[in-house]
Formats: structure tokens, C-alpha cells, sequence
């Protein structure tokens, strides 16, 4: 496997709630897995601001103190175009604070880094982002356009080529046929030419009346919607990087944590469990109930036991449903 091109940054999402205590799971995970990293690890922390009615940025003096001990670097953004009324837009307005000109690669806060980070061969010339996805948007309406219609009409109004983003492998009308990511990570060459474009795609989507659009709800797709738009745009796709590596061996995005427990491999947990010892990142993440319970009093192995994970109900609500049976369902 060979290294990437250039150091790079991460940056990842950190607020009052349980983002700063993923935050610096996050960081904990990226200092055990990957000590090759040599970028910068920045937490883009929201500023208080009218669109705030709370103040969103991370109070926690024990959390803060643990990220920095982590080598973590704060880095205060303002929410001018989505705030509370749409907390993922924070990945796409922290872009704009983020060094300019330096490859970039953000994760959803809610990831482990399980491998070595600084192994993966990004071409942040050409960016990619995750494609652990399901076909959640759009959804066709009986009397409307179908995918292609959709999202042609996405393509045409940034003035993008459509044909070159379809997947021929995939038969017209299914959604794997178009581009689509889950924005749990994405990476390029600049942090601000890659954040100006996706905040301008997506707040066009969500105020200009695109007449295709009709019926489709944008909350809480909004980000994944812009995004395969915004990396066609710069010359990425869907093969941007080789499987199995982000997502896979160095990567987990696992969301939840009893979805953990249920679903990722023994590695994962090993990860999980292990860099929550140290006490002082174990005192700061007993402020976090989930944590405190499911990873360090270790009751995350009662959910464990109760499935295989070679044989997995194939829908997640069938092994949500079987975790709240057994009042283990926290979040």
C-alpha cells in the first residue's frame, strides 16, 4: 500500500451535545491506530450567533482539556447559512475556516480510526467520499420524475455533465446508477475552494425552486444531496480511492453505539474499548451515558452476544428493535 502524496489535516465537528465526546473518542482513536499521521486534527466548534438559540460551542472544561492533550486544535467557525435549523451544515461551513490550499480529509465525528490513517493513497486532486451509503434520497413520487429526472435536473443547474456521473453497470431507475455518498467523510486538495462550492450547491437546492424537487425532503439529506455534486464538479467519483480501506481496515463510521456492539468487527470494539482507558480521557467521557455505560462498564458485551455477526438481520431496524427488547438501547 503505498502512503499518501502530502500530509493532510482531518477535521472533524465538536458541540455542546454528544459531538464533543465523539470528538474526542475520535482523537483518542486517531493517536492509537495511526501514529504515522503527521497533519493537524482540527475540531470545528460552531460560535454562539443568531442562529443559535444555545450556545453550540464545547463548555466542557475536561473534554477540552483531554482534546488538547490529544494534540487536537480547536477551530471556531461562524454559522451564517444553516445553524440549529440544520446541524449537519456545520461540516460545510467549518470548511471555510480550515487552512487554505492545505488536502483535507473530514469524518463524521461519530468514527474510529482503526488502521493507519497516513497509508491510505489519497489523490486529493481528485476528490471521493464515503460509499457505505443506502438509497435514501431521493424518493420518486407516484406523478413525478423518477432518479434520472431528479437528478438530471441537479446536474443541468450547476452546469454539470450528467452522463459522465452515471454508473453503467447499474440499470436505468435504480439509485446505485447515480452518484451518491454518505457524507461521513470526503476529502480534496482545499478546504476552501471544496467548502465554497458546497455551500453554495446546497444552499441553491434548499431556496431556489427547482421544480424536479417537488415532494423531495431535503432535512436531513441536504448535505448528501450537494455532495456527489460538489465532487463531480472538481473531477471525483466514485473510484477515487480502492476499497476496503476507509469504511473498512482504517476507518469505522459506526454511528451509534449500540449499533456498534451489534454490527462492527472485534477489532473495532478492541479499538473502542482500549483507547477509553486512560484516565484522563475516561473521566471526560463519563459526562456521555452511552459511553459511560456500554464502553467503559463494558455492558456493550450483552449486546454483542445477542447476534451473529456473519448473519445479521439485513434490516436495522430489526436489530434496533432486538436492543430495545433488552433496554440496551442508548444514545
Amino acid at each position: 500500500m503505498q502512503a499518501s502524496p502530502a500530509t493532510f489535516n482531518i477535521l472533524i465537528i465538536g458541540q455542546n451535545n454528544r459531538l464533543q465526546f465523539e470528538a474526542l473518542l475520535f482523537a483518542a482513536s486517531l493517536r492509537h491506530s495511526a501514529p504515522g499521521f503527521k497533519g493537524r486534527l482540527f475540531v470545528g466548534v460552531p460560535q454562539p450567533g443568531p442562529l443559535w438559540p444555545q450556545n453550540p460551542s464545547i463548555l466542557n472544561a475536561e473534554v477540552l482539556e483531554a482534546l488538547k492533550h490529544l494534540g487536537a486544535e480547536i477551530l471556531p467557525f461562524e454559522s451564517r447559512s444553516f445553524g440549529a435549523s440544520y446541524p449537519h451544515g456545520n461540516k460545510i461551513e467549518a470548511l471555510l475556516a480550515m487552512p487554505e490550499g492545505e488536502p483535507f480529509v473530514f469524518f463524521d465525528s461519530d468514527t474510529l480510526i482503526t488502521g493507519e490513517l497516513s497509508e491510505v493513497p489519497f489523490d486529493f486532486d481528485r476528490p471521493g467520499a464515503s460509499l457505505r451509503v443506502d438509497g435514501t434520497w431521493p424518493k420518486p413520487t407516484l406523478y413525478g420524475p423518477g432518479y434520472e429526472g431528479i437528478w438530471r435536473a441537479l446536474y443541468d443547474r450547476f452546469g454539470l455533465d450528467f452522463e459522465s456521473s452515471l454508473n453503467p453497470s447499474q440499470p436505468a431507475g435504480y439509485w446505485r446508477r447515480y452518484l451518491y455518498f454518505n457524507a461521513g467523510y470526503f476529502y480534496y486538495k482545499c478546504p476552501r475552494r471544496f467548502g465554497e462550492r458546497y455551500l453554495d450547491y446546497a444552499r441553491t437546492i434548499r431556496d431556489e425552486e427547482i421544480p424536479e424537487l417537488t415532494g423531495q425532503t431535503l432535512d436531513p439529506w441536504l448535505d448528501q444531496v450537494a455532495l456527489p455534486l460538489v465532487i463531480h464538479s472538481f473531477g471525483g467519483g466514485r473510484d477515487a480511492l480502492p476499497e476496503g480501506l476507509l469504511d473498512g481496515s482504517v476507518s469505522c463510521h459506526y454511528r451509534l453505539f449500540p449499533l456498534l456492539y451489534a454490527r462492527e468487527s472485534d477489532h473495532v470494539v478492541e479499538v473502542l474499548e482500549t483507547v477509553v482507558g486512560p484516565n484522563k480521557i475516561k473521566k471526560a467521557l463519563k459526562g456521555y451515558d452511552p459511553l459511560k455505560k456500554l464502553v467503559i462498564q463494558r455492558k456493550g458485551a450483552k449486546i454483542r452476544a445477542l447476534f451473529d455477526r456473519d448473519n445479521l438481520p439485513t434490516r436495522e431496524q430489526a436489530i434496533r428493535k432486538t436492543i430495545k427488547s433488552k433496554g440496551l438501547w442508548l444514545r
